[in-house]
């Protein structure tokens, strides 16, 4: 790799850490093709995504950004997993974990809080944007929903009386 595209691969790096909302940081060897696959199948379904990056590229990236302080995780051969999300990468990179051995989750970062494995684990076990849009739509809808039958109850009782008493007079 010469200098021009080491500087062009500098700028992709600074562009995704804008753009991510969290970064989980990999440890991969031991990997096979197929199981890489999978690894960025399960993440891009999530909506994340998975790099293998050079670490002194990361690191000369990561330089006045947020995630600077994260810049200690990168030793070895290192693979990331982010997303925009901030629930997405980290729950696709977990469950993968759990059922390969070999992927090791060194920690990570999100916005200015750099996380340990524990931190990337926590945030696996929230709920996604998508998941909590629905709770929030199914939480505003239940109010409108017992208005409208409050308000609704008295009128259908004045005409359970009105046919009751309709019945009686024939």
């Amino acid at each position: 790799m010469d200098r021009a595209q080491k500087s062009e691969m500098v700028g992709v790096l600074e562009g995704m850490f804008d753009n991510a909302g969290v970064v989980v940081v990999t440890q991969y060897s031991g990997l096979n093709v197929a199981e890489m696959t999978q690894l960025r199948t399960q993440l891009r379904e999530a909506g994340g995504q998975l790099k293998v990056v050079k670490n002194r590229l990361v690191k000369r990236a990561l330089v006045g950004r947020s995630g600077e302080p994260a810049s200690d995780l990168f030793a070895g051969p290192v693979a990331i997993a982010y997303s925009v999300d901030p629930v997405a990468a980290p729950k696709a990179a977990v469950d993968f974990a759990k059922k390969n051995e070999k992927l090791i989750l060194i920690g990570g970062w999100m916005g200015d809080q750099v996380l340990d494995e524990a931190g990337v684990k926590a945030l696996a076990t929230l709920p996604s944007l998508d998941q909590l849009r629905g709770k929030l739509v199914g939480l505003l809808q239940a109010p409108a929903t017992k208005v409208a039958g409050v308000v609704q109850a008295p009128a259908s009782q004045l005409a359970r009386v009105l046919k009751a008493y309709a019945d009686k007079a024939a």
